[in-house]
């Protein structure tokens, strides 16, 4: 299968040979490199790591190594086992910890897990941090405790509702507006830990929660990436019950989706335009997203009079523009969610606590606030790579072939036409080129990404 090692973190399958997978070797190797890289740039006597994970299969094990690799270094430890990416973020600065890792693959199937990497904000690392551990990882220069100096382990199990309470506090969440609106939802947490998460979240909320796929068994019932095409048991749960929407999570919970009450998809790039669209109303301001986001977000930013800036791709790339530019909300096109009022980190806790204010407040169903949004259709797509095909040279190629057109270098190549765009770019997480496009219709989005599909075959010959 595949071990993928980047700035990020490590990711790979469950299984097979050391260095081709996720292996307990290759686990124990990368958190040793993470607990040596802090040891490193720390003038702290005694280190605190905060660790938590999703409900793989995998979960336990990958957790039981990483733990005791740390303790092994002499590294305290607050474990919070069953959790979210989020509420790892949320965890390490309330612990006054010195980093965190969350032990999850975020949308990918259920072989796979990964370690992703926090510094003491309880942010992702930096490119250069990143890089240094992956040095350190390589280069086996590990120097472990001695026995009286061993790390302490503190296991914590309800940081679950600590993250909600933080959620509450915000000033833009109404809770008493929610609760009045008396809403019925159904949520699809793909059996991890939103399972736990978000009906907790919607039932303080006053809402009325149908629960599908909430058991936090790590049996991902359907592929868990939260796209149209794997969700039709919610979107005919969502009719049957005469709900007023559905709510759809990632394995990690860093990634929102909902569900309208036809059982439509409100679009998963339209959550962080929704959520923009309420946050803006009341606090003016900038926005920032990433290349392949929609440019939905920038129609709605500007119509509240802030300006919108695009990153790379990539959390760590959103979050740093988003610090440059001090923008008051921002995140991902894929549901991600970015609210610096509660952290610097895609939460769809907040998300969901946002949304619904905002739904209550303005008194409409979701079908209907969606049709207030610039109506944009999405195609995303993706080449399989095989080691004989050079990317660069093939973006390279396109970048010339339009080079009338505006375009961005920033991340792979973005090309700006009048009416629509198309992205094309190396993923950090598997062996493909993603090609992403948007329109002002379906079709067209579908019939621009078979077009550069087709140019790009061309190039590779």
């Amino acid at each position: 299968m595949s071990l993928i090692k980047s700035i990020s973190g490590i990711r790979g399958t469950i299984g097979g040979k050391i260095g081709d997978n996720l292996t307990p070797i290759d686990t124990v190797k990368f958190a040793a490199a993470y607990g040596t890289w802090l040891k490193w740039t720390s003038d702290k006597e005694n280190l605190k790591v905060v660790i938590g994970r999703d409900a793989r299969i995998s979960g336990s094990m990958i957790q039981q190594l990483t733990v005791n690799t740390l303790v092994g270094l002499g590294i305290d430890v607050v474990d919070i086992d069953l959790s979210t990416t989020p509420t790892v973020e949320v965890a390490v600065p309330l612990e006054n910890a010195d980093g965190g890792i969350i032990l999850t693959a975020s949308h990918n199937p259920k072989q796979w897990n990964a370690l992703k990497l926090l510094n003491n904000k309880g942010e992702f690392l930096s490119g250069e941090d990143g890089a240094k551990i992956l040095e350190i990882a390589e280069s086996d220069d590990f120097n472990f405790a001695e026995v009286d100096d061993l790390g302490k382990i503190t296991k914590i199990d309800d940081y679950i509702d600590r993250h909600i309470e933080e959620v509450l506090k915000l000033k833009l969440v109404d809770a008493e507006k929610i609760k009045s609106a008396k809403f019925k939802v159904v949520v699809d947490a793909v059996n991890s830990t939103g399972g736990i998460a978000i009906p907790k979240l919607l039932k303080q909320l006053g809402a009325e929660v149908v629960e599908l796929y909430c058991e936090p068994n790590g049996h991902f019932p359907h592929n868990p990436e939260p796209l149209k095409e794997h969700l039709a048991d919610i979107c005919e749960l969502v009719k049957k019950e005469s709900a007023d929407f559905g709510v759809v999570v990632d394995p990690d919970v860093d990634r929102l989706a909902f569900i309208d009450e036809t059982g439509e998809m409100f679009g998963e790039e339209y959550t962080l335009v929704a959520c923009a669209d309420y946050v803006l109303g009341k606090i003016p301001g900038d926005t920032v997203s990433n290349l392949s986001s929609s440019r939905a977000l920038r129609d709605v930013t500007q119509k509240h009079g802030g300006s919108y800036k695009a990153s790379a791709v990539g959390e760590v790339n959103v979050v740093t523009l988003m610090k440059e530019s001090n923008a008051v909300i921002g995140g991902e096109g894929n549901g991600g969610i970015i609210y610096p009022e509660a952290h610097y980190g895609r939460d769809s806790l907040v998300g969901v606590a946002l949304f619904l204010t905002h739904l209550a407040e303005k008194k409409v169903k979701v079908s209907e606030l969606r049709a207030e949004y610039p109506a944009y259709y999405m195609s995303k797509n993706k080449i399989e790579l095989t080691p004989q095909i050079d990317v660069d040279a093939i973006l390279k190629a396109m970048e010339e072939k339009y080079a009338n057109e505006e375009i961005s270098t920033v991340d792979g190549v973005k090309i700006d036409f009048p009416e629509n765009w198309v992205h094309l770019r190396k993923s950090n997480t598997e062996p493909i080129i993603r090609i992403y496009t948007e329109a002002k219709s379906q079709q067209k989005a579908d019939e621009l990404a078979q077009q550069m599909i087709s140019e790009i075959k061309e190039i590779v010959g």
